[in-house]
Order: structure tokens, then sequence, then C-alpha cells
């Protein structure tokens, strides 16, 4: 079934090379353009810089046990981003006013659908993207046949947060609000644009389930608190509803990375990028993204690397380079700034703002997460009605959604929530 108003709704048949996708242009349904606002857009995931999430992402296939991938088959791999990258669409939000009293000028909210919304619409399934993911990358990693998230059963919506490089981003919005001069988002925002996207275009009333990680994890819980009489179901993994001190002290660190480079040019670098500072920033990560077991058990191998230094080189560096700089800055300051209280609703009481939660809860952090512990989630969800905590037992750190183990855990706990 196709949803009104939608130009089509890309079919799923078990592998990220097999997505299919056409374009069938505006719905007979509607004529006019009502509610037909979405528009098709990059059937490859934009090349900010050289390098390639594939690079990354490649490796994260297999366990980190043996030499996966030598530099060679690493370099490789990030030459075919295109051919693993799914459709993009836009939905176009008009002058789009933020909650802090900025407003953004045709604004833009970039997503993916898998799978088909049926008769009823009660199959609808919501996984945010996370900090520099695209939708192509999210719908990757958190769905398949073989996963919780089975495009044959449910319809997923992968809505682009604002500032990942398909959503409006600095990257890609003109002059005056383009580059480091773009307004400061909230994950409330993004949660207003995706709920304009869920209701406008598809006619959605209820949502199954919401899910999604680090970043994706935030916009979850904000989704449930802004919305409770229609989210009914949240799996928030590896992320907080709030964002700690121990956490910003580590995105401080990323902010000076960048902004220290004497290419920095406060944000407008033209054909000239902060390449060091991006570098440094991807060492930065190195050391909170895994945990210290993952490099004491020297797990880097499987990815092909002899020693933590080469790690860095192939593993972390190429998956900052290709990213624009003010992007990464402007989702750091919406990472940095999360607080489901702070909205006129819950009048900055945190509390009161999990209170307000009702979808059933599974909260999984990985216990090795450096900047999302487990006992941050045990707070949140004593203050959630009836939610639980199942913290992932993993080396991986905050990387451990990408670990096939873990992904068996994650989805067991997904599956509940779904009743599946």
């Amino acid at each position: 079934m196709t949803p009104e108003g939608s130009t089509h709704v890309p079919s799923f048949t078990g592998t990220t090379s097999s997505f299919s996708r056409t374009a069938s242009g505006e719905s007979s349904s509607d004529p006019g353009g009502r509610r037909g606002r979405s528009r098709t857009f990059c059937p490859a995931c934009p090349p900010l810089w050289s390098g390639s999430r594939a690079t990354a992402t490649s490796a994260f296939l297999y366990p980190a046990r043996g030499p996966l991938y030598d530099r060679a088959e690493l370099r490789r791999w990030s030459l075919v981003e295109g051919s693993n990258a799914m459709e993009h669409r836009l939905f176009d939000l008009g002058d789009f006013v933020l909650q802090k009293g900025s407003v953004l000028p045709s604004a833009r909210l970039g997503y993916t659908t898998l799978g088909a919304l049926n008769e009823a619409k009660d199959n609808v399934v919501i996984c945010p993207t996370w900090f520099t993911a695209t939708p192509t990358d999210t719908a990757t990693w958190m769905t398949g046949e073989d996963r919780a998230l089975k495009p044959s059963r449910y319809f997923i919506i992968v809505p682009n947060h604002f500032g990942a490089a398909v959503s409006s981003s600095p990257s890609n919005t003109p002059p005056p609000y383009g580059r480091s001069t773009f307004p400061r988002v909230t994950a409330y925002d993004n949660i207003n644009a995706q709920y304009r996207l869920v209701t406008e275009e598809f006619g959605i009333e209820k949502i199954r389930l919401v899910s999604s990680w680090s970043m994706g994890a935030a916009q979850t819980y904000a989704w449930a608190a802004l919305h409770p009489e229609m989210v009914q179901a949240i799996a928030p993994i590896s992320g907080s509803a709030r964002t700690a001190h121990y956490n910003r002290v580590f995105l401080h660190a990323l902010i000076r990375a960048i902004t220290t480079d004497t290419d920095w040019n406060d944000g407008f670098y033209g054909d000239k990028p902060p390449v060091r500072g991006l570098r440094t920033f991807a060492s930065i990560y190195a050391g909170w993204g895994f945990s210290e077991a993952f490099y004491r058990e020297e797990l880097y191998r499987g990815f092909g690397a002899t020693s933590a230094e080469e790690f860095i080189e192939i593993f972390w560096e190429p998956f900052f380079l290709k990213c624009d700089a003010n992007d990464l800055l402007a989702q750091i300051r919406t990472w940095m700034h999360n607080d489901l209280g702070d909205h006129p609703n819950f009048g900055g009481d945190f509390d009161r703002a999990l209170g307000a939660i009702r979808a059933r809860t599974i909260i999984m952090n990985a216990e090795t997460d450096r900047y999302f512990p487990p006992v941050d989630s045990e707070y949140e969800a004593s203050h959630i009605p009836g939610a639980s905590t199942r913290p992932i037992p993993t080396v991986w750190g905050h990387l451990a959604p990408f670990n096939p183990t873990d992904q068996q855990f994650i989805d067991r706990g997904i599956a509940e929530l779904l009743g599946d």
C-alpha cells in the first residue's frame, strides 16, 4: 500500500545492495500537492569530503577477531559507498520555527522508508538517525529480514536530524544561515519536524515503536515525552535523555579540535577545510567510541590494524574526514544541550519530562559505554512508569550496536516490545 501523498514506498528484499528504488512522481490521489511535499534526493550519500563511511562500517559486519581487512581492502571499500546507498527523500517544512527562537528558512527534512504501510496504519516504526548518520546508515544497521525490525513486517521511517547533511544543515543551507551561522537546533526541533512528516505525509496517528542509537536515542526519548498519546513503545540504545557533564567534557574536546585548526576560519573555510582538526577530532573519538577493554584485548586487529595508532589511521580518520566540519559542530551543539526537561511542557523539570512518557520502555546501554553509562539509564528508567533497563554485556563500548553478538541482545529487547 502506498501512503497518500508519498512519491513512492521503497521495497526491501534482504540486503543493503538489494534495495529497489523507483520514483513514481506525484500521487494521483493528491494532484494538487496538498500533502505530496516529499521529493527524491541523492541516491548516494553526499560526499562531503574524501574517505567514506563504508571504510568504517564494512568491518563492523564481523566480530573483531582475526585480520578481516588489510589497509588496501579498507581503502577499496571507501570507493563504493554509493553502491550501498538508498534513495533519500526530502520533506519541505517551509520556514521552520525553532524552539530557541530562530527561524530556519526553507527547511527540509531528509528521510527514507522501508517496507509498506498497512491499511490500518498500525505497523509504524521510527528510527531517527544518529551523529553523522544518513538515513541509509541508520536503516542499514537497524533493520533487516534477519533483525527484529523487518521491513517485510513493519513500515519503518528513518528521518535525518538537522545538521546531518541530508536534512537542512550548515553544508547545504544558503547564506545567511549556512556554515557556522546555522542556528541552534534542539532534539525537540527534530521531533517537531518528524511529527509533521509522519502526520502530514503519511496520515499516521499511532507509532508502534521508536528506537535508535546515540543521538537517535535522545530523539527517541523526546518522541515519547512530547507525544505520549501516539508512541506505544520505545527502545533507546546507548543514549540518554539528558547529556551528562562528563559527556560534555568529551564534546568540548571535539569542538576545540576543529576550532583551533588555523584553517577553521570561523567556519568559512571554503575549499580548504580544517583537515588537521578533523584528524585530531578522530583521534579523540577513538578513545571514547570503543572501551578500554576493547583496546586492551587488541580487538582492533579484527579491522586489519596492527596497532591502536594504525586503527585510528585506517578506521577513525576516514570516518570523520568525509564529514563537513560545520555539520559536525551543529550536531554537537544539539547533543551538548540535550535535556528532555527543556521544553515548555515540562518547565525545565527533567523528572517531570521522564514521567510524561507512557510508552512501554526498555533502555539498552552498553556496560562499557563511557559517555552513556548504564547508571544514567537506571535513573531515567526509575522515573518512567514501568520502564526497565537491559545493560548490554560487551567490551565494544558505545559502538556495541555494530557488533553482531550485541545486535542479537538488542533485537531481543526490541522484539519483546513489538510483541514478536
